[in-house]
């Protein structure tokens, strides 16, 4: 059933790259806190060595995943088969976040199509790597992406997308800071 990995190995790396989601959960250290998952798609995950994994991070309406890592770095990224091979496949590990301009920003971002909508760069450095059967997940087809978070970064432009940006990825639900102002 279960099975716990080395490393990402090329039949991991291959299996993932086919999945057209994927999950990222976080949780800030206070119990108090909201646990966070969000779902993931578009072509923005890489694989960059055995032991480590990133992703490009669009605008959103939330910040939890950046707050949360800038905190603590816990992190699972979790992936699914929705086909009819059934697999769930965890990546646990602690995350970084970097900004256009930082170092290690540019180590994801230039593996991946350039989105209008990217505010950030997230890593992670693997410390676990498990699967398990994944029969409790319906078999579903891909009907295609959704081009909303490239339509609306498109007619925020620059300027715009720093203004939605300052007003709701400052800060947290629970109050961690997010994004700085102007980023």
């Amino acid at each position: 059933m279960g099975k716990l990995f080395d490393a990402i190995d090329d039949n991991l790396r291959t299996w993932m790259a086919e999945q057209p989601m994927w999950f990222v959960a976080t949780a800030p250290l206070s119990g108090d806190g909201h646990v966070n998952m969000s779902p993931r798609g578009h072509d923005s995950f890489a694989v960059l060595d055995a032991h480590r994994v990133g992703w490009v991070d669009y605008t959103g309406s939330g910040v939890e995943t950046i707050a949360h890592l800038r905190e603590n770095g816990r992190v699972c990224v979790m992936f699914t088969s929705f086909g009819q091979r059934p697999r769930i496949v965890r990546l646990h590990g602690h995350g970084s976040v970097f900004l256009p301009g930082e170092p290690g920003f540019d180590e994801v971002a230039s593996l991946k199509p350039e989105h209008p909508s990217t505010r950030a760069v997230i890593t992670v450095d693997v410390t676990r790597i498990s699967d398990s059967c994944g029969w409790g997940v319906p078999v579903m087809e891909m009907a295609g992406e959704r081009e909303l978070i490239r339509q609306h970064a498109e007619k925020k432009g620059p300027d715009g997308l720093q203004e939605y940006r300052a007003q709701k990825n400052a800060v947290s639900i629970d109050g961690l800071p997010g994004l700085p102002v102007g980023a």
